[in-house]
């Protein structure tokens, strides 16, 4: 039976405190959670690695799972994450076991306090770039669009923290499911000996049976912790023509990806709002039947990836300018992290308000889409916004 986007599979736990038992049995290192506001589960170990060659990964991901179906597995599935740059390795398997529970967000035990982190933690924290060389970096980017060169592009900054100690990343990601347990929390092994860990809140493509689903963000806006101005900052949103414009972008592409697979996609004529506890961020839920009920989620998620929202238009010109102006490899950071049944159900995320944990060391990753009319400084505060998000379950500060 395939694990449904709406309710778990008839196998998972139901009880009360199901989902929160599962976030609170999380082992790094070897187990790979993932909490959606759909279900939450949780893989131990791996039975079955996805190989590195030169087929196409739908096709790799698609045979390791008809194999462990035709070796008697139980409703197989693959997890990981899969990388921004298309030739870089993946980090995805097929774990020995999988558990299920409902989502977190409707588990009571949600609403306990999370393990506060640990006091005395001197984390060193460098900034990579620099704020002002980042702030040079976006206006480099404005001058070559406002001449008509490209439309968009997302520029990235890092904070490269370490501390004396391994952190906790158990206790780590309960804080950060605790903080948005309505979003996207993972934690899965990104290659040997570190640890892919975050809470997005952008679903980049669900597929159940011949329905899909879509929620391309675009154009955001921190939070206040001022009620008022919280929803000033909020209104002037969905006003703002920058963001607007930048939305748009993302969504347009996302439509442009789909449509060949389905009879019937609807996308809104307008955005809504969404929020994190951090961020609010402009919104669009994409829906669609596929024309096709052989087409798999994975092979929809590589379709859409890179959007706009996580790299810019034209892709390519992007994926240069990215290049030229980040001083760091992006990873797993803006690839999808998420899983696929052997019936080719599943869902995919996109990689943001991340980290990726090695030793003693985190990497926390934070971008902003630029367009023509962007400033350097709002766009440096955007990401300085979005690292709040890791900052407050790490304890760690700018």
């Amino acid at each position: 039976m395939s694990a449904s986007l709406r309710e778990p599979p008839a196998t998972a736990l139901v009880s009360p405190g199901a989902a929160t038992a599962l976030l609170d049995a999380y082992r790094a290192g070897t187990d790979r959670f993932l909490a959606s506001p759909h279900h939450t589960l949780l893989g131990n170990g791996a039975a079955a690695d996805v190989p590195h060659d030169t087929r196409p990964l739908t096709w790799r991901v698609r045979a390791v799972l008809d194999a462990r179906r035709r070796a008697g597995a139980p409703a197989p599935i693959v997890v990981g994450s899969v990388p921004f740059a298309s030739d870089a390795p993946h980090s995805l398997v097929s774990p020995r076991s999988v558990q299920w529970a409902p989502p977190l967000s409707g588990d009571p035990l949600i609403t306990l306090p999370a393990p506060l982190p640990q006091e005395g933690t001197d984390w060193q924290v460098r900034e990579v770039p620099a704020p002002e060389r980042y702030g040079q970096v976006v206006a480099d980017a404005v001058t070559r669009m406002r001449s008509g060169e490209f439309t968009k592009v997302v520029l990235a900054r890092t904070l490269e923290l370490t501390s004396p100690d391994e952190p906790d990343l158990p206790a780590m990601l309960s804080r950060l499911a605790r903080r948005d347990p309505a979003g996207y929390t993972f934690a899965v092994p990104s290659g040997p000996g570190r640890t892919l860990i975050g809470a997005s809140p952008e679903l980049l493509v669900a597929r159940r049976g011949r329905r899909l689903t879509a929620n391309p963000l675009g154009g955001s806006a921190p939070r206040s912790t001022d009620l008022a101005e919280d929803v000033r900052r909020a209104a002037a949103l969905l006003e703002s023509p920058k963001d607007l414009h930048e939305h748009a972008v993302v969504v347009d592409a996302v439509r442009e990806a789909l449509a060949p697979f389905c009879t019937c996609l609807k996308v809104p004529e307008r955005p809504t709002l969404m929020r994190t506890a951090a961020m609010w961020h402009l919104s669009t839920s994409v829906t669609g039947d596929l024309a096709d009920p052989d087409v798999t989620s994975l092979e929809l998620a590589s379709a859409l990836h890179p959007t706009p929202a996580v790299c810019g238009t034209p892709t390519e010109v992007a994926r240069a300018v990215i290049a030229e102006s980040e001083p760091f490899d992006r990873g797993p950071y803006t690839g999808m992290v998420g899983w696929q049944d052997a019936d080719g159900d599943g869902e995919w995320v996109v990689t943001i308000r991340c980290a990726e944990a090695a030793g003693r060391s985190l990497r926390l990753f934070a971008g902003a889409g630029v367009v023509a009319a962007s400033a350097p400084e709002a766009e440096t505060a955007e990401t300085s916004a979005k690292f709040r998000t890791f900052l407050d379950a790490v304890g760690a500060s700018l």
